[in-house]
């Protein structure tokens, strides 16, 4: 576990464990409907993105991830070697192994605490991980026209790459921007 400050108020960052399974939909189904009529959405459906067994698959392998302040789930993201299709003819600035490089996933802060340097917490996580590990690369993908994450990147030093039509189960085939961190 690892514990940032944000505002005088610990965030601690750990990986989720299988008994929180049920905790971490919740928070994900809480998100989406909070998400429902905001102008920029990630296109995540309930049950679809983030999908059960994509939440309990990410659990059991420790690649998912909590943010909690005061005993809540303020946070949460998948953080691992896997990446859409699209991601092999994109054009990246840097070649690696897929060993070599992590892919952000799902990233989501409650919406009750947004805006207060959570989401910047979580990925200076995953970046001081990469680096301890001797990672490359930090990749994402970002739905085409969702401007605040692409912002809220762009900001973290992360870096457009290029623009692929992909599909996933929550939004089919669309337009998504690709990302790139170089450590």
């Amino acid at each position: 576990m690892i514990t940032y400050e944000i505002g005088g108020t610990p965030l601690c960052i750990r990986a989720a464990k299988s008994e929180e399974y049920n905790s971490v939909r919740n928070f994900y189904y809480e998100l989406i409907d909070a998400m429902r009529d905001a102008q920029y959405r990630p296109g995540w459906e309930k049950d679809i993105y983030p999908a059960p067994e994509f939440l309990q698959n990410s659990i059991e392998k420790g690649e998912l991830f909590l943010g909690e302040m005061d005993g809540q789930i303020a946070a949460c993201m998948a953080v691992n070697h896997e990446y859409n299709a699209g991601y092999k003819t994109a054009r990246w600035s840097v070649e690696a192994a897929d060993s070599e490089l992590l892919v952000i996933h799902a990233l989501g802060v409650s919406r009750t605490l947004s805006g207060r340097g959570i989401a910047k917490q979580m990925v200076q996580h995953v970046i001081d991980t990469a680096r301890q590990n001797h990672i490359k690369t930090i990749r994402l993908d970002v739905l085409e026209g969702n401007l605040p994450a692409e912002k809220a990147y762009t900001k973290l030093g992360f870096q457009h790459r290029d623009t692929q039509r992909m599909f996933y189960e929550d939004t089919g085939w669309t337009a998504f921007k690709l990302f790139e961190y170089i450590l």
